[in-house]
């Protein structure tokens, strides 16, 4: 039975990149050749995955991220959420007849500022060491003079084509003459180099003030959207603390509110007394107990999460060894967990990038950058050549759920990312794309490599399952997995209960992850890259 690709684990003593496209995370290590830092490395990497990635990932979208600090080994939160503009609120939408938040067009583009470009400048601020005109130069290369399309992207744009042709702007950059480019065929963006040179030269005011922040002003003011100048002008950056669990012998790390990274440690508290290492890796035993710590802790999930500005979120109580052990006796090992019992919403339809990278002296990024759905609103904001975010989407009208509306509010995150340490040492640098799959692939893969020694290529490699939704029509909480799993595996989990989608023996569906591990005797960099995308892990 195929397992996975058999591809080794890339190795290199010095730096790693690793992300969802190769160009992208080749252009983070010619600034780590060139001296820069791993926070430059990211930003290289990010810039560059915003244009050969645009249905992924973009200037128009949110970012989060967890620093290390090679020196002292403190790790750092960066918050890089996207604020709602002064004009969003909730009797706003309703004079506009709306009793919830459209997935595409200008009402989600323009209810929160881009918060990606602010976090990039603030972290280079503090950790970079080359200037942004390095760091950009091949992001810069790639919309000014063009990159290939890859067959994932080519999907993409047939999937979107008819969002994507409803505006002339998108239209001229995703289908040229009017036709779906072919995989091989050369895409630009011009207008978003000239974007990409104004940070370049002026940092956070090249987007938030400037040429530029006019355009995004303009095209939302003209086509009937929230955003203005002032709510760009007031879009920053914040600093935080991380989220810190232990899982047997390891400190996991994860993004804090308004993301949903307390769901990763939550979980992990749930299974820790289940004894994991001591199941079948691909056994039905093991399969089940993670989908209802999932069930448990999303639908905790769904209750609280929002803007710590905004709403209290009981996060540390909600990760914390006691709390887990209450909510454990909901956990029923002999038969699936009805979604009456413990009811989550949300979708595992998301559309994201993920990027690590670790320096030669032990900095490390950890970045997660999204436009939420493909494409995200399907719109690019005029002459920025920007595709503009629709994660406001996830946003509720209800004026009593602590994630409701409100101007200045960051909305409530599926993005996450994650670091881990043992005995007080980085060891591993993980993540993923995929909406509410996210907590769900951190765990699978933390598990295969703590619970039974795998690498972290073999880990991501694994077959993989999600539970929940792709839709609004699809069964409640349908357990979709990868046909690598044995047959036994689907039967007891079926006899159990679950409703299974059984997908083929890959499924990019299934998210796409990527990790690097560090050794804690030799140093080496060991860096593993999703083949269900176009990436690859390089290191130098």
């Amino acid at each position: 039975m195929e397992i996975g690709t058999g591809r080794p684990v890339t190795l290199a003593p010095l730096g790693m990149v690793t992300s969802p496209h190769a160009l992208a995370s080749s252009a983070g290590v010619d600034v780590l050749r060139a001296g820069g830092s791993a926070v430059d490395a990211a930003i290289a990497t990010s810039a560059v995955l915003a244009v050969v990635y645009p249905h992924m990932t973009g200037l128009g979208g949110d970012a989060f991220w967890l620093i290390h600090d090679g020196r002292s080994g403190a790790v750092r939160f960066l918050n890089g959420g996207g604020k709602a503009a002064g004009s969003a609120s909730l009797a706003a939408l309703r004079d506009r007849g709306m009793s919830e938040i459209p997935l595409r067009g200008i009402i989600p583009a323009t209810l929160t500022v881009p918060g990606a470009v602010a976090s990039w400048t603030e972290a280079h601020r503090a950790h970079g060491r080359l200037p942004l005109a390095k760091v950009f130069e091949n992001a810069i290369s790639y919309a000014r003079d063009g990159f290939p399309v890859t067959a994932r992207l080519a999907n993409f744009i047939a999937l979107m084509r008819g969002e994507l042709a409803q505006q002339a702007e998108a239209a001229v950059l995703f289908l040229p003459g009017g036709a779906i480019p072919a995989p091989g065929a050369k895409l630009a963006n011009p207008d978003l180099a000239g974007t990409l040179q104004a940070i370049a030269d002026s940092g956070w005011a090249g987007f938030y003030r400037g040429t530029v922040a006019e355009e995004l002003a303009r095209f939302s003011c003209e086509t009937g959207g929230f955003l203005r100048g002032v709510d760009l002008e007031q879009q920053t950056a914040s600093w935080g603390s991380p989220l810190v669990g232990r899982y047997r012998d390891v400190e996991i790390y994860n993004t804090p509110p308004p993301t949903q990274g307390f769901s990763v440690i939550e979980m992990f508290n749930l299974l820790e007394p289940h004894e994991l290492h001591r199941k079948d890796l691909l056994g039905p035993d093991r399969v089940h107990l993670m989908v209802q710590a999932k069930q448990i802790a999303y639908h905790d999930r769904d209750r609280v999460l929002a803007d710590p500005a905004f709403a209290e979120v009981p996060v540390e109580r909600l990760i914390s060894k006691s709390y887990s052990a209450k909510r454990a006796e909901s956990i029923d090992i002999r038969s699936a967990l009805s979604w009456d019992q413990v009811p989550s919403y949300g979708s595992l339809a998301g559309d994201t990038v993920y990027v690590a990278a670790v320096d030669r002296d032990g900095n490390a990024v950890s970045l997660i950058q999204s436009l939420y759905g493909a494409f995200g609103s399907c719109l690019v904001a005029g002459r920025t050549g920007v595709v503009l975010q629709n994660r406001s989407a996830y946003f509720s009208l209800d004026t009593m759920h602590p994630n409701r509306l409100a101007a200045g509010k960051i909305p409530l995150q599926t993005l996450i990312a994650s670091m881990a340490k043992r005995d007080g040492k980085l060891c591993s640098v993980l993540g993923c794309m995929g909406a509410d799959g996210q907590p769900q692939i951190q765990l699978q893969l933390y598990s295969a490599m703590i619970d039974f020694g795998l690498d972290i290529q073999q880990a991501i490699e694994l077959p993989r399952f999600l539970s929940g939704r792709f839709g609004l029509g699809e069964a409640r909480d349908t357990l979709h997995m990868e046909g690598r799993f044995p047959d036994e595996t689907f039967s007891a989990l079926e006899r159990r209960g679950h409703i299974i989608d059984r997908w083929g023996t890959w499924n990019e569906m299934a998210g796409h992850a990527h990790g690097i591990t560090i050794d804690p005797m030799s140093g080496i960099r060991s860096g593993g890259s999703d083949p269900r995308s176009d990436g690859a892990a390089i290191g130098y």
